[in-house]
């Protein structure tokens, strides 16, 4: 009998650091963050992360979700404002 690839669906977030590349960290799975020097390279390093990650969840016998049914917005919030 064969293994038939799953496809998982993470979100990820890309943070441009101020020495420049980009750190990504994938909400979902506490700890799993990577950096790149290029968006390029980012998102290579934090697929490799997340195949890890999965590894030792599988490993370890853990259920796996996933971002399937979530979503990304951003958000612009005024600072301005004081709350007693």
């Amino acid at each position: 009998m064969s293994k038939i690839n799953q496809k998982l669906q993470f979100n990820v977030v890309f943070r441009p650091e101020k020495e420049g590349g980009f750190t990504a960290v994938v909400p979902l799975l506490p700890g799993c963050i990577s950096y790149g020097k290029t968006l390029s390279e980012a998102k290579t390093m934090i697929a490799d992360a997340i195949d890890g990650y999965i590894f030792s969840m599988k490993k370890r016998g853990e259920v796996i979700e996933t971002d399937a049914n979530s979503f990304i917005s951003t958000l612009n919030v005024s600072d301005g404002k004081v709350y007693a």
